[in-house]
């Protein structure tokens, strides 16, 4: 296959950073789309690991663990989760390219630095070449690009679109490149049987 993988990912999630230097283990043209987590959310009905105490710890502990197992150069920043606006407009506003979406999260997941630091921001604009009338006007391609995201089956992030078929979360890169290597992983009666389960029980209130 050599289809293009359109990659949604929000710079507030430690996932979407792990994920994103683990990019180049796939064969295949990434198409970078910056994303609100919290829209796709508000849109599925959905709480953030951030926002669930004990989910919070062991998300913090577990990708601090996961990203010295593989390698990569990791540190929370000082506040989390923090307001990724002003930084996922600032990669539309420049042009979402591996080079602009690799400086980003390196700025703010490698350091330990305080991402709400209005100067890291101002910064990455000089360097860019993005002024405020800029920022501004990526405000509407932001929220359409979340919405759009969510039309497509994403609800949350790191998330793999490729075909029309959505490959969830940092840990999907082993299924997703068995897709890539044959579709049949997917397209097979066993999936069919699986994606139409009947439900059997509901949660009350869900």
């Amino acid at each position: 296959m050599e289809n293009r993988i359109d990659w949604y990912f929000d710079f507030v999630s430690p996932y979407s950073y792990i994920c994103f230097n683990r990019l180049r283990e796939l064969p295949t043209q990434i198409s970078y789309k910056p994303v609100l987590f919290a829209g796709l959310l508000e849109h599925w009905g959905q709480k953030g690991p951030a926002e669930i105490a004990a989910k919070r710890k062991w998300t913090y502990r577990w990708c601090t663990w996961w990203a010295r197992e593989l390698g990569i150069t990791f540190r929370f920043p000082g506040h989390h989760p923090f307001n990724p606006l002003p930084y996922l407009r600032l990669a539309l506003a420049a042009g979402p390219s591996e080079q602009v979406v690799r400086r980003i999260f390196n700025v703010l997941w490698t350091t330990g630095d305080e991402a709400l630091d209005e100067s890291v921001l101002e910064t990455l604009c000089r360097e860019f070449g993005v002024d405020t009338a800029k920022l501004v006007a990526a405000k509407e391609t932001l929220r359409k690009a979340t919405a759009d995201a969510a039309k497509s089956g994403v609800f949350g992030v790191p998330s793999f679109v490729v075909d029309g078929e959505v490959f969830w979360g940092a840990d999907a890169l082993d299924f997703l490149k068995a897709f890539l290597a044959d579709e049949a992983v997917l397209h097979n009666a066993e999936m069919r049987r699986v994606d139409n389960l009947p439900v059997g029980a509901t949660r009350k209130g869900a």
